[in-house]
């Protein structure tokens, strides 16, 4: 009987991944002074299995450079080899290289085998040569080098909507055209559709650039794509110099061009993680729902005994069995919960690498300090909060931290300290980014804000509401553009994504000590603390983590400002009010006016509060949330929906979009009154 292995493919995917974060983690922490044996080992074991399994199910690509790296490592647990800097840049480079072919292959995507027979090029000469010839490109990236490459081809093509992230392909080439003495440019073109399908939003083209000089190598060439490394496919080549003198008769001699040389970023060809289709749940809660539900069991079986010869005198032993039944539902939902929970230890188990990387880029010296990694939160919110974190600690170590030189005239140490921190808090997860940096600098940003036209000149802004503009979109206070900031996006991509969590993030500082970023999220996107409302005859569901609190309606306290915008003036600050009722286009039947004893509930949408107007105050429930969208169709201003205990289905509010939609409903009210005066004016004068 012949075995189909296929079905074991995705248990071998997950725990090559795993093997792989072993030996990313293992090289980031060894000390090279004194490598730890057992260490060493687990880096070789890792290697050793990862060959055997792809061997097994036929990825020979994977075998073929697990092979040699294995030789490699035999050596080095061996003692016939000492670990060196260069060699762990080089095992680190295999495992972005075996990662990637990992994705491709488990995606079924084309494979680029580019990098990967350079690594294993190069893996071979270190074994055959003794002594690893490796030098320092600009970036920190190790490369070998036998001559300098003067031609290279330089593969681009962008996602669609890349215009729509703020990104400028423009400017990326002309930031290209000052790093090369010639250049030559094809542009692809099979990807346009016709005239009438065009949507001028999106890109449809690609590029191949031929491009020649001095001193490059694929570090220097693929740097400007840097910042949308997620947002492209890149690849650069190295050409064989004679091809391009008799492709351009150029006169230049002859110049040999070791393939070894070709040494692009992995992280700039690696596609997009997807979000995986499966989870790997520990014994203990297996155990603990399966014991769960024998117990749902016997309580029903008690259940059904009780009805099959029920009478009056048996009323107490049927609400004992559904109180029973009751408190094991409860425990079954929190245990199948318990089982999408992963620790946050996943997202941050990127950062030691990052740090690692991106201080040597910098040409600074960053600590990494990480609490709370086996804080656990739901694996849909941990797969989207890596983006968000990655932006804040890009930037902490870019413009929050100082070079040692700066540190050191400021009375700190040289060694700058970038801290992750994780805990859990009335029911939500706390992400805090630390950096013990210069902190912001609040009239630079208010310049700033001023000189982009964010705020009036005369704007009176309290301290935190000037901090609160380095999310706006197109904001940056950076000199200069680099591959980490001053394009003025990254912030504002940050608020978007954890408002699309339905959480917020917030910031704290203090000039010369440093700054905290706070990311505040549920736990999960699946059930939510809701907050019951009675609108006219409709109940409509709050999440409570917008909530902040519930006061009755004072009339007197109402103002209208100018735009048609009614506020609410509470302790001295002045909050919009916003009308349920006109959002949804709620009909009463009558009156459109709210009855006296109306609620407003103070409720804040990143760092904006607003007023909600409802006609009471319902129980608070756990609900869990189904989609319009898969079930009905995207309803502004609506996140999902729920089925209350009576049967009837209760809408939940999007608490960001109905700030939005309230702001566009003011303007077009606004308007329409212009439009009105406008048109009494020309009968008046008619």
């Amino acid at each position: 009987m012949s075995v189909d292995l296929n079905q074991f493919l995705g248990v071998f995917y997950e725990e090559s991944e795993e093997g792989l974060a072993l030996v990313e983690s293992t090289l980031l922490d060894i000390d090279l002074t004194s490598p730890d044996d057992e260490a060493i080992h687990a880096i070789f074991r890792a290697i050793h299995s990862l060959k055997g399994g792809s061997g097994t199910f036929g990825l020979k690509e994977i075998t073929d450079l697990t092979h040699a790296e294995e030789t490699l490592l035999d050596e080095i647990r061996s003692g016939l080899r000492p670990l060196t800097t260069e060699l762990v840049n080089h095992l680190l480079q295999a495992v972005d290289v075996l990662r990637t072919l990992l994705t491709h292959k488990r995606e079924g995507s084309p494979l680029n085998m580019q990098d990967a027979d350079r690594l294993r090029q190069e893996c071979e000469q270190i074994l055959h040569e003794g002594a690893p010839k490796v030098a320092k490109t600009h970036q920190g990236v190790q490369q070998e080098h036998s001559g300098d490459a003067v031609f290279w081809e330089i593969k681009f093509r962008p996602q669609p909507q890349i215009l729509q992230t703020g990104n400028d392909v423009l400017r990326i080439f002309r930031d290209l055209r000052e790093r090369v003495l010639t250049w030559e440019v094809q542009v692809e073109v099979d990807k346009l559709p016709v005239w009438t399908s065009l949507e001028a939003e999106l890109v449809y083209l690609a590029w191949t650039l031929r491009v020649s000089g001095e001193g490059l190598n694929p570090s220097i060439l693929a740097e400007p794509f840097e910042w949308i490394a997620d947002e492209c496919e890149l690849s650069v080549v190295a050409l064989p110099s004679e091809q391009e003198v008799h492709r351009h008769d150029l006169a230049e001699p002859k110049t040999s061009v070791n393939t070894a040389e070709v040494d692009v970023a992995n992280r700039t060809e690696r596609p997009r993680d997807k979000e995986s289709a499966s989870i790997r749940v520990g014994l203990d809660k297996i155990d603990a729902l399966v014991n769960l539900v024998g117990e749902l069991v016997i309580t029903q079986s008690m259940l059904n005994q009780i009805g099959e010869h029920f009478d009056m005198r048996r009323i107490d032993r049927l609400l004992d069995g559904l109180a029973q039944m009751a408190q094991h539902t409860r425990m079954l939902q929190e245990n199948v919960m318990r089982i999408r929970m992963l620790p946050i230890s996943f997202a941050f188990s990127r950062f030691p690498r990052l740090v690692r990387d991106t201080a040597s880029q910098l040409g600074k010296s960053i600590r990494l300090v990480m609490h709370g990694e086996n804080t656990e939160l739901d694996k849909t919110v941990l797969e989207k909060i890596g983006d968000p974190l990655t932006h804040l600690v890009r930037n902490a170590m870019d413009q929050g931290l100082e070079p040692p030189e700066e540190r050191i005239d400021a009375g700190k140490p040289a060694i700058g300290t970038l801290t992750l921190d994780a805990y859990h808090q009335s029911g939500h997860i706390i992400i805090e980014v630390r950096d013990d940096g210069r902190g912001l600098n609040v009239e630079r940003i208010r310049a700033k804000a001023m000189e982009k036209g964010l705020i009036a000149a005369d704007a009176v802004l309290s301290e935190r509401a000037i901090q609160d503009l380095i999310f706006a979109p197109g904001f940056s206070t950076a000199d200069k553009v680099s591959d980490l900031s001053g394009r003025g996006v990254g912030m504002d991509v940050v608020r978007s994504n954890v408002l699309a969590l339905k959480g917020s993030v917030n910031v704290s500082t203090q000039p010369g000590q440093g700054s905290t970023f706070t990311i505040r999220l549920p736990l999960t996107l699946a059930i939510l603390e809701g907050q019951l409302v009675r609108l006219a005859d409709q109940v409509f569901v709050l999440p409570m983590v917008s909530m902040l609190e519930s006061i009755p309606l004072d009339e007197t306290a109402i103002g209208h400002v100018a735009g048609g915008t009614s506020v609410y003036a509470l302790r001295g600050d002045y909050i919009p009010v916003v009308r349920l009722e006109d959002i949804f286009k709620i009909n009463r039947k009558g009156s459109k006016e709210a009855p006296a004893e109306s609620i407003l509930v103070i409720v804040e949408s990143g760092q904006e509060r607003v007023a909600l107007l409802v006609d009471a105050l319902l129980e608070q429930q756990q609900v869990v949330i189904k989609s319009l969208e898969t079930h009905y169709q995207h309803v502004p201003g609506i996140s999902g929906a729920t089925i209350l205990g009576d049967g009837r289905v209760s809408l939940i509010i999007d608490v960001s979009a109905v700030v939005g939609m309230a702001g566009n409903l003011a303007a077009h009210q606004q308007r329409m009154k212009a439009a009105v005066h406008a048109g009494e004016e020309l009968q008046r004068h008619g």
